[in-house]
């Protein structure tokens, strides 16, 4: 017989995916495979764990075999056709957070919100704000629409939209938020990794890495309230470049704000009040 340690050391994974994917397979927690460790393991859970690590061992994202990552403390249903929730984006969300008071009401618009782990986490932390959340994609909404649902986010709506087009010509927010894809249609990351298996049009623009940028920051002129903020995360060498974007457009209060790996992750200005 196999013990669940034995299945963990015989892997030849990343200790920490190949104990992910084992309480996967058994729909157990950390605490309890420690305790039960020495446990036999049946044959149809063998099989079924060797298949994902064979899976793994491929290259194919853990979230995708999981379905699902954390973020924001919260359990997110992901798929294939959505991008995988990155611990960077949750810059993004706080420095959202610091500009809607919790007392506060108002409208924010998340754009192109993929699985929609903005959109829905700023619904929840903020019920008091009506949360827009845009995405071309029609996978991606319907797994936005899951994770919505599953998690409560009663005060989101999602639409599907290239962009602002989807919006009517006289709607406007406080805040606009988004993660767009920013990676450069030239850069080898694309091809490497968990970034091979994820849609390449929730990652790259096909161009310079700034072209979706450019449409975000110029339909703000309609879609942005006087006084309002706009936020988005990019490319780790890209924030000089954004900010010189946002100040041409007649942006005030520009500026870019590192990660916690200090790297200047998300860039921000406000509308001006006239």
């Amino acid at each position: 017989m196999t013990t669940y340690q034995q299945l963990l050391r015989n892997s030849k994974l990343d200790p920490i995916d190949a104990r992910l994917l084992l309480q996967h397979v058994l729909q157990v927690n950390h605490a309890w495979l420690i305790s039960h460790r020495d446990d036999d393991a049946s044959e149809k859970q063998i099989e079924a764990f060797q298949q994902l690590l064979a899976r793994r061992a491929a290259g194919e994202p853990v979230a995708y075999l999981l379905g699902e990552r954390e973020f924001y403390s919260r359990s997110f249903q992901v798929r294939p056709g959505v991008l995988i929730p990155r611990p960077e984006t949750e810059l993004l969300v706080e420095l959202a957070l610091a500009r809607m008071p919790p007392a506060s009401s108002g409208k924010l618009l998340d754009l192109g919100t993929g699985s929609g782990i903005v959109a829905v986490t700023l619904a929840l932390e903020r019920p008091g704000w009506q949360v827009e959340a845009l995405d071309i994609s029609t996978a991606a909404l319907a797994v936005a629409q899951d994770n919505a649902c599953q998690l409560g986010a009663g005060n989101l709506r999602l639409r599907q939209s290239d962009w602002y087009s989807a919006l009517a010509a006289d709607e406007a927010f406080q805040l606009i938020v988004s993660n767009p894809p920013y990676i450069r249609a030239d850069d080898q990351h694309l091809a490497q990794g968990d970034l091979r298996f994820e849609p390449p049009g929730a990652l790259t623009d096909f161009a310079d890495g700034l072209s979706c940028i450019r449409q975000i920051i110029a339909g703000c002129t309609q879609h942005l309230q006087p006084q309002g903020w706009l936020l988005f995360e990019h490319g780790y060498d890209q924030a000089q470049e954004c900010r010189l974007l946002l100040q041409q457009s007649g942006f005030e209060q520009v500026s870019s704000v590192a990660d916690l790996a200090g790297i200047e992750r998300v860039t921000l200005g406000q509308k001006p009040a006239g």
